[in-house]
């Protein structure tokens, strides 16, 4: 029973839509008729400000971060693991905005944070590595969702290394899965060689 609360909890946490909120509430925009139209940090810095950007990203990573550590409260670690794939899931399709949501990439960064440190204290492999190397990959192809992916992959490969729970190293799986899956339009946008590219960092 405490693993489907944890779920619940997860998920209606990552449903929480603060691109759609500081949009509406600060600029009276609607950032979903915008740019992608997602609910995520990359659309919000496109079309509202990239410190905005950066903000709706803190907050979105801060739901499954949040969701993890609220379940270890009264749950095991499987549980908590659940409960923030649960939240990633929660900000793709959240049910406070017509299930019409972000891309799960903040999340997932708040995912394995969250794993890293409140479930297998890995924060340097888990986290700061892949998050480095995110910014490193960034900064040569300019183009934030093969950035997104490929570090995502690599958290989950690292996982199978150094995390003895195998249960954690499959749901990292998942959320792998849920952040490619997401990004189909942009696979295929790369693929054909006209994937939008940031401007920001030189």
């Amino acid at each position: 029973m405490n693993t489907i609360y944890a779920v619940v909890i997860g998920y209606f946490f990552g449903s929480i839509p603060w691109a759609l909120i500081i949009g509406k509430v600060f600029y009276k925009v609607d950032i979903r008729e915008h740019g992608s139209g997602n609910l995520g940090g990359s659309n919000a810095g496109r079309v509202l400000g990239r410190h905005v950007g950066a903000i709706v990203g803190v907050l979105d990573a801060l739901k499954a971060f949040i969701a993890i550590g609220i379940t270890l409260l009264f749950a095991d670690t499987h549980a908590a693991v659940l409960a923030g794939l649960a939240a990633s899931i929660g900000h793709c399709y959240p049910v406070f905005a017509k299930f019409k949501g972000g891309k799960a990439v903040s999340t997932a960064f708040g995912y394995l944070f969250g794993i890293s440190v409140f479930v297998t204290n890995q924060v340097l492999w888990l986290f700061i590595i892949p998050f480095g190397f995110f910014f490193v990959m960034l900064k040569g192809t300019k183009i934030v969702s093969l950035s997104s992916m490929t570090v995502v992959t690599m958290a989950m490969i690292i996982s199978f290394f150094i995390v003895d729970d195998r249960f954690i190293s499959y749901a990292m799986v998942g959320i792998t899965l849920l952040v490619i899956y997401r990004h189909r339009s942009n696979i295929k946008r790369i693929l054909d060689g006209n994937e939008n590219k940031i401007t920001w960092m030189k």
